[in-house]
């Protein structure tokens, strides 16, 4: 798989994806999603391409505190391959260098084979609540 920053061409494809791995809610409208990612470190979203397809995307995020990971996906056809370690590694790789000291990520509780998946590549529970408060609704 080789991972390159996201281009334009990808969004039909990348939104796609993400329906495929049921990361889209529908609070989120995914273009929406992706047009306020490339106004803000747009270096730190990636796609993984084998042959011409885009088989896994990750955004990545720094705001000076720390780093956050949103909309890892890896088409069903190629999970348990290593992609989605890889491009998390590429991902982290890049938030490091911005000087990051650590990285949160959010799962659903009820997705429990994806929590197991960030426990195995060294992300742990933080025993923390997560609050958020949503100044718009995409739908």
């Amino acid at each position: 798989m080789n991972i390159r920053p996201y281009e334009e061409q990808d969004r039909k494809v990348v939104i796609a994806l993400w329906n495929q791995c049921g990361l889209v809610a529908p609070q989120n409208d995914p273009n929406k999603d992706i047009d306020r990612k490339l106004k803000v470190d747009a270096d730190l979203f990636l796609v993984g391409v084998v042959g011409n397809e885009v088989v896994a995307t990750v955004m990545g995020g720094y705001e000076g505190h720390r780093g956050w990971i949103n909309y890892l996906a890896v088409s069903p056809d190629h999970q348990r391959k290593g992609y989605g370690q890889t491009i998390m590694k590429a991902v982290e790789g890049l938030i490091l260098a911005k000087g990051c000291p650590k990285i949160n990520l959010q799962v659903r509780n009820t997705n429990q084979t994806v929590i197991a998946f960030y426990n195995a590549i060294g992300y742990g529970n933080d025993q923390v609540v997560s609050l958020g408060k949503r100044f718009e609704n995409d739908n």
